[in-house]
């Protein structure tokens, strides 16, 4: 049974995620996080008492595992991994969109933002893109592309998302998006094409 604190520390770190995603790190105090989780004044400290640092790394995290599921779920009701590529990538202009293009990938933010002056940060943008990259390339092979060629692919996969989605809020529009859900379909296309050549 989840516990009142586990349940106020969860709304921290989600009002602490959509904060940055709308208004970036550097532009989210705690003051902030409190007042949009509802929480009680002292919580953040009880809950990450190393502050607003300790709680980034939180936001972090759960944005990795809500990416995750979307790639995760795309697989599943996917024909393949070219087709589940473009419904993750369809999903998450959608997200973007339904936004009115003010929420973006916080990951790319906070690394874009304290990559150079928070190596505690760094690290958690870099595990969270590496959860991203392994089960897309994961993927890939299931769908016949070589071991190493698959993680290399799986990080061009999300390099390019990573990219559309920035152009995507500069221009509030999804056509960078959905651009690149049809590139990367048509790039994994080309690579089995070309493993099954070799073999």
């Amino acid at each position: 049974m989840t516990s009142k604190g586990d349940l106020t520390k969860a709304r921290l770190a989600q009002s602490m995620l959509e904060l940055i995603q709308a208004s970036g790190y550097s532009g989210t105090g705690l003051n902030a996080v409190i007042e949009h989780a509802s929480a009680p004044k002292g919580s953040v400290y009880f809950h990450f008492p190393d502050g607003k640092e300790e709680l980034g790394v939180a936001a972090v995290a759960l944005a990795a595992k809500q990416f995750e599921a979307m790639i995760i779920q795309a697989a599943q009701s996917a024909g393949g991994a070219g087709e589940a590529a473009k419904l993750a990538i369809q999903a998450l202009a959608a997200i973007i969109s339904d936004s009115g293009f003010r929420l973006g990938c916080p990951v790319s933010v906070v690394t874009l933002e304290m990559g150079d002056s928070s190596e505690r940060l760094r690290q958690a943008c870099a595990t969270a893109f590496e959860s991203w990259i392994a089960p897309t390339a994961a993927l890939l092979e299931a769908d016949g592309v070589d071991r190493a060629q698959a993680k290399s692919l799986a990080t061009v996969i999300v390099s390019t998302i990573e990219g559309a989605a920035i152009l995507s809020r500069a221009m509030k529009n999804t056509q960078p998006l959905l651009a690149a859900a049809d590139a990367v379909g048509e790039l994994i296309g080309l690579r089995r094409q070309g493993e099954g050549t070799q073999s």
